[in-house]
């Protein structure tokens, strides 16, 4: 049978597969936008604690006109994406280490998981004191905060290789570059790009808390500012424009994901 042939049935059943579907995070969206209009309009709240969307819509082109959100935004995108890169490799170095030794697990797994009690929240102005309000302690804090799922999700991917596949890695003489490439790389991504997805969304979070602690730029300066102003408005543009960070980081997870697991699908 022709493999290409089988492809594109499959392909076609799924787009077949309930098309409305794909409206529904539209319908949801406009639906929470006509609820906040609506309450608004009926609850008499001020501006300044309520703002319409209409209102939030128009401080958000100000704000894009005056350049401020574009600068505070491309501020926080580097911080969040430096830290996210660093804690990723750092995660998974070390996550690939414990994997493959239980008496170095042994050693540092006590130390993660009381790393994990400790709230970022609290930890993150000492790190703004030590390091400064630059971006470094903001890269740092988004590190930390990423660490944590990758690390895991690597050791468990790792774990999850079967046994029988090293055993034919073996009897092929494979080296130990090779059987990492060709077995464990291809085998713990899945469960990797889980954790990924966790730790893209959780680095906004990170860059803010340390912005909200100590900047001069960036989202989380722009809500302290705003909310000194008793700017309501641009409090909610700044936070809908994290949302918006979270979501395209999380998205270009889910493309890597198709990318390098489109296999999954022709076999699901």
């Amino acid at each position: 049978m022709d493999l290409n042939l089988v492809r594109k049935f499959e392909g076609s059943a799924r787009r077949d597969r309930k098309p409305w579907l794909r409206w529904l995070p539209v319908a949801a969206g406009l639906l929470g936008l006509l609820s906040w209009q609506l309450l608004s309009n009926l609850s008499g709240l001020p501006d300044f604690i309520l703002p319409s969307p209409a209102q939030v819509g128009s401080r958000f082109l100000q704000a894009v006109s005056d350049g401020s959100l574009l600068h505070d935004s491309l501020v926080t995108l580097s911080e969040v994406l430096l830290g996210l890169l660093a804690g990723m490799i750092f995660a998974t170095l070390l996550g690939y280490l414990i994997a493959k030794s239980r008496n170095f697990e042994r050693v540092v797994a006590p130390f993660l998981v009381a790393s994990q009690a400790v709230p970022i929240v609290a930890i993150a102005p000492l790190l703004v004191i030590w390091f400064g309000s630059g971006v470094f302690s903001k890269m740092l804090i988004c590190g930390l905060i990423v660490f944590f799922p990758v690390l895991v999700n690597t050791v468990v991917g790792l774990r999850a290789v079967p046994r029988s596949l090293y055993e034919l890695m073996d009897s092929l003489r494979a080296s130990r570059w090779q059987v990492l490439r060709q077995l464990e790389i291809p085998a713990a991504l899945p469960i990797f790009l889980g954790g990924l997805r966790i730790g893209a969304t959780l680095s906004v979070i990170g860059g803010v808390v340390g912005e909200l602690i100590g900047a001069n730029s960036g989202l989380g300066f722009l809500i302290n500012v705003a909310r000194g102003q008793y700017d309501t408005a641009l409090v909610f543009v700044a936070v809908l424009t994290l949302v918006a960070l979270a979501l395209s980081l999380y998205g270009i997870v889910v493309l890597l994901e198709k990318r390098f697991l489109g296999w999954q699908e022709i076999h699901s």
